[in-house]
């Protein structure tokens, strides 16, 4: 079966970076999108980057572009998000989704709707 998981999260000073990486198994990433959504306490989950496997295309949250990079291994089945100049507000749980890609990317980030979800990696950005 479809299975993500997270790794890479942590404490981190404001203006440092992280890079977290998703691990998916069970199934192939060819014609998936998948991507990077965070949720902080006390509010809702939010989309923070996409891919899609197809054809390479990228998307990213206004609050996270120029700062947040996902990209994918060549032909592995892992992802990654480069996370650059953190802020406090970057501060959440950070999930890794995925579903067969056949929508927009931007659609997927915007309503949060993929079908397959990782547990989460926390991310704290404080001195």
């Amino acid at each position: 079966q479809v299975q993500l998981e997270e790794s890479g999260g942590g404490l981190v000073q404001p203006g440092g970076s992280l890079r977290l990486a998703c691990a998916a198994s069970g199934f192939i990433l060819d014609g998936y999108a998948i991507g990077w959504f965070r949720q902080a306490p006390g509010r809702a989950r939010e989309g923070v980057a996409c891919l899609s496997i197809r054809d390479g295309s990228t998307h990213y949250a206004g609050s996270v572009m120029d700062r947040f990079t996902i990209s994918r291994d060549n032909g592995e089945n892992t992802v990654y998000l480069q996370m650059t100049g953190l802020k406090p507000e970057d501060t959440a749980v950070y999930y890794c989704a995925t579903g067969y890609q056949t929508r927009s990317i931007s659609y997927y980030l915007q309503n949060v709707a993929m079908d397959y979800w990782g547990k989460g990696t926390p991310v704290t950005v404080s001195s």
